[in-house]
């Protein structure tokens, strides 16, 4: 009778190729994704260069970070990184897109808004085989609303609840006169379509992007804007309805510490995605 021998184990240690990530706007959002690479990515993911028009932020999230992360023109990085992360703006996020096309780089865009009008470059990345990938933000509801959108949607509607000082500055407030910190009650300061919500306030409602390239498109999901000097907390609540049925979704936003105009889900959703990009794993839709 033969006798049963156990395998010898392999000494050799799997190990796991890092995902080489280069990040393009050193604020709110890529602070935190920064720290995150070198934290609690650092398995999965090395950080290989930083890039912002203004060298101060660069330098200042190069010392918090406490490593040799090299600070980089865009170019620069996109030779670097496999997958860029854009962090900075609306007004760039379109021009990283093409370039990144153009290197042969994946890459991550956090400024959606600055996609809308501009889905040509989506389909120029479909067909140079670049990987675009957009997170959800602040908004809760993204999966269904993909599932849904195999089958007919009617409407989308999207309910934004902001502290004035979540507002401030936006261009349409500028245009039509509005001094958002002298509202004294709930107010309705906006009403319309997505696109004109993005070109009125594109560093306030973002997540109105990513709800209208995973839906219907801008010029058809409606948006509302309310503002409150009691509000707390930035609140977004969506409504779907189609032949799957309805779906309706409220999230309750605490802003960021550092930035009052940024939802502190979306530098978590930042992360997340991130993280499930340098992962063999995927749950959700």
């Amino acid at each position: 009778m033969r006798s049963y021998q156990r395998p010898k184990a392999d000494s050799r240690k799997l190990t796991m190729k890092k995902l080489r990530v280069g990040i393009i706007g050193c604020g709110t959002i890529g602070s935190e994704v920064a720290k995150a690479c070198v934290d609690r990515l650092r398995d999965k993911v090395e950080l290989v260069g930083l890039c912002d028009t203004d060298s101060q932020k660069a330098e200042s999230l190069q010392k918090a970070l406490k490593s040799a992360t090299p600070i980089l023109p865009l170019d620069g990085l996109l030779e670097k990184a496999e997958l860029a992360i854009e962090a900075a703006s609306a007004k760039i996020s379109a021009d990283v897109l093409e370039k990144a096309i153009k290197a042969k780089r994946d890459v991550f865009i956090m400024s959606v808004g600055g996609l809308l009008g501009k889905e040509d470059l989506l389909k120029r990345a479909r067909a140079a085989g670049t990987k675009v990938y957009l997170p959800s933000g602040a908004l809760c509801g993204i999966d269904g609303l993909k599932s849904a959108s195999i089958g007919r949607i009617d409407s989308v509607t999207l309910t934004t609840r902001k502290p004035p000082k979540g507002l401030e500055g936006a261009p349409y407030l500028k245009e039509k006169g509005i001094d958002v910190m002298a509202v004294k009650t709930e107010t309705i300061i906006f009403e319309g379509d997505g696109l004109e919500a993005i070109k009125g306030f594109p560093a306030n409602v973002n997540v109105c992007a990513v709800l209208s390239l995973a839906g219907i498109g801008g010029n058809k999901t409606r948006v509302r804007i309310v503002t409150s000097p009691e509000y707390t907390k930035n609140i977004h609540e969506v409504e779907i309805v189609g032949e799957f049925g309805r779906i309706s979704t409220k999230t309750e936003n605490v802003p960021s510490k550092t930035n009052p105009k940024t939802s502190q889900l979306a530098v978590f959703s930042a992360i997340a995605t991130l993280e499930a990009i340098a992962d063999t794993v995927r749950i959700g839709t």
